[in-house]
């Protein structure tokens, strides 16, 4: 077992501001009033940025969707059973999730991985990847979710697992989760790295009521004094409060950011798991691209500690990336805006000083 994480922010190289600036001079010259298409031409100039290209492409769209399982449960923290946790990941690998349905409309590839599931899977698990380092955590009001060597551990299985897909030609990674407990890791991974009390962050989760959701939060507190998690130290804190697969999606962002591929986060757990990994490699904040705003108040507070602003708004908590994945057609729209729209030169159409240039047109 790995006793130190191997990738540091020296690792991962900025995002190209000479291609930002040329999309942005591109964006100047398209047929629209400028700024006209909003934050769609901020997409389509990161885009250009992160692939070091003036033609930015997502054709190759993966999603990924950890799952595991989390010894916290025992503390009566949420509306299902563990149980639950593998009779999803049966439902995902059937083809029959909400994520499922979103990515044969996105026409992405939906990879579902192994990150620490307690109970067998029903079915066939021929497309299951497993990752795994134990059937999950250890309940954390008693001590660490997990040994040090393991939190190494699974992030090095994210990085490999986003070299992989890097290989097969991955132009975007959409994350997201499935663990039942899991927004108990998240909100305790949040309350650290953000330094707010464990009631600001600590929302309903699966949809607990709110005499749980204080028992959750005062879950959230007493994992924190057991365990002593130091923000400065973010292995540490996966260690001390997290989860599996919350470990497996930071590898993955870093992984990305180090391929120079596109993260398209979900909702809280997913952006726990980017807290953790732009506290190892800040440069990976310039990969990443929030698709939605979830209900769980520890999720705003998340985004706008790492920039991020959402674009999508509706009422969404499910997790297991549906919102991320619902995001991959905007991001293909600000792509193909930014290529295939024409110059006010190509199409003869006067800008905004009257000038018009037809000498490219054909009639």
């Amino acid at each position: 077992m790995r006793v130190s994480f191997s990738l540091s922010n020296d690792d991962i190289e900025s995002v190209s501001q000479s291609h930002v600036e040329a999309a942005r001079q591109r964006q100047s010259l398209l047929t629209k009033p400028a700024r006209s298409l909003g934050r769609l031409e901020d997409i389509a100039c990161q885009i250009a940025g992160i692939q070091r290209t003036d033609t930015p492409r997502v054709d190759k769209k993966w999603v990924v969707v950890a799952a595991a399982d989390h010894g916290v449960v025992d503390e009566g923290v949420s509306a299902f059973p563990q149980a639950v946790t593998a009779q999803m990941v049966a439902n995902f690998l059937n083809g029959g999730a909400a994520v499922s349905a979103l990515a044969r409309q996105a026409g992405a590839t939906v990879k579902i991985i192994d990150a620490g599931v307690a109970n067998p899977i029903p079915g066939d698990t021929s497309d299951f990847v497993e990752l795994k380092l134990a059937n999950g955590t250890q309940n954390f009001t008693f001590g660490p979710a997990m040994p040090r060597g393991h939190a190494v551990e699974i992030l090095e299985r994210g990085v490999e697992l986003s070299v992989k897909l890097s290989k097969e030609g991955a132009d975007l990674i959409a994350i997201g989760e499935m663990g039942i407990g899991n927004t108990t890791a998240a909100s305790a991974i949040t309350a650290v790295m953000l330094d707010e009390s464990p009631k600001t962050v600590t929302g309903h989760g699966t949809g607990i009521d709110e005499v749980t959701r204080l028992k959750k939060a005062h879950v959230v507190s007493r994992a924190i004094s057991v365990n002593q998690p130091d923000a400065g130290d973010p292995v540490g804190v996966l260690a001390g409060v997290g989860g599996y697969e919350i470990g497996l999606l930071t590898g993955v962002i870093l992984g990305a950011a180090r391929a120079k591929i596109l993260i398209v986060l979900d909702g809280f757990i997913s952006t726990s798991a980017a807290l953790l990994a732009a506290a190892i490699a800040p440069t990976v904040k310039q990969y990443m691209i929030a698709s939605h705003k979830s209900v769980e108040p520890g999720h705003v507070l998340a985004l706008a500690h790492l920039g991020l602003t959402p674009a999508i708004d509706l009422d969404m908590r499910l997790g297991e990336a549906s919102g991320a994945v619902l995001y991959i057609p905007i991001v293909e729209s600000a792509v193909r805006l930014h290529n295939e729209m024409a110059t006010f030169e190509e199409a003869a159409v006067s800008d905004k000083e009257g000038a018009v240039n037809t000498e490219s047109v054909t009639h």
